[in-house]
């Protein structure tokens, strides 16, 4: 399984976020597992450099963001942390609302793949 944090806007307007994984329960004949397909429009990639942070703020569309190299800590405004680490996934879904922020944590950059979704797109998460 690929770890991947959800991060959503809830009822009250705020973000909140929760921990699952890529569910990964197809086969191929190679005997490898790999998640259903998903719809997108574009990919992207992004790099910022040590001691980057973005204050708060919405995501601008309903993405994925695979990070490649970095260790980020985020908040939620009512101070919720999660992290992410190089390989983890974030279903970024919380585009309107509070919002979030993020800081970079050691002295890696932040390298990474943003993965804008088809509208109405089905993504093969599963809460823990």
């Amino acid at each position: 399984m690929i770890r991947c944090i959800r991060l959503w806007t809830g009822a009250d307007n705020n973000s909140y976020f929760e921990e699952g994984v890529i569910d990964l329960n197809l086969k191929n004949n190679r005997g490898d597992v790999l998640s259903s397909a998903f719809t997108a429009q574009t990919i992207s990639f992004q790099e910022t450099s040590e001691g980057g942070k973005f204050d708060w703020h919405n995501d601008p569309v309903r993405q994925i963001v695979i990070t490649l190299t970095g260790t980020l800590d985020f908040v939620t405004r009512s101070n919720e942390h999660f992290t992410i680490n190089p390989g983890d996934i974030l279903l970024a879904e919380d585009s309107a609302g509070t919002g979030h922020s993020w800081k970079l944590i050691g002295s890696a950059p932040w390298k990474r793949a943003y993965i804008i979704l088809a509208p109405g797109a089905a993504v093969a998460f599963k809460a823990n």
